[in-house]
């Protein structure tokens, strides 16, 4: 069982995706993202969410993103950060993001 200590090791923060591309050499459908994390920096991640979202809905989005696991190879692109979500009834992935408006790069607890 996780325990409290080992959640707290996970550094996950609000961040706005600012640039949003196809990404054809992935295995499985997916775009580039760059998300602006404030203070942490713009950071890249991979994300399979092609079926419920068009690039242009994605801009300007806050998501919420673990970003201290180590960085992961993808094809030719590197995804620094992992966006989080959760399937749908059809095994889609939902983003999760603040229902409110909030600072980017605030840490999630």
């Amino acid at each position: 069982m996780a325990t409290y200590e080992d959640f707290l090791k996970l550094d996950i923060r609000v961040g706005r995706i600012i640039e949003v591309e196809d990404f054809p050499k992935a295995k499985k459908p997916a775009y580039k993202l760059k998300i602006d994390f404030g203070e942490l920096g713009v950071k890249t991640s991979s994300a399979q969410i092609t079926k419920l979202y068009k690039k242009e809905d994605l801009y300007n989005r806050l998501v919420v993103c673990v970003v201290n696991f180590p960085p992961k190879k993808i094809a030719d692109f590197v995804s620094e950060v992992l966006v989080l979500g959760v399937d749908d009834k059809e095994e889609n992935v939902v983003l999760l993001q603040p229902e409110r408006e909030v600072k980017v790069g605030n840490k999630v607890y």
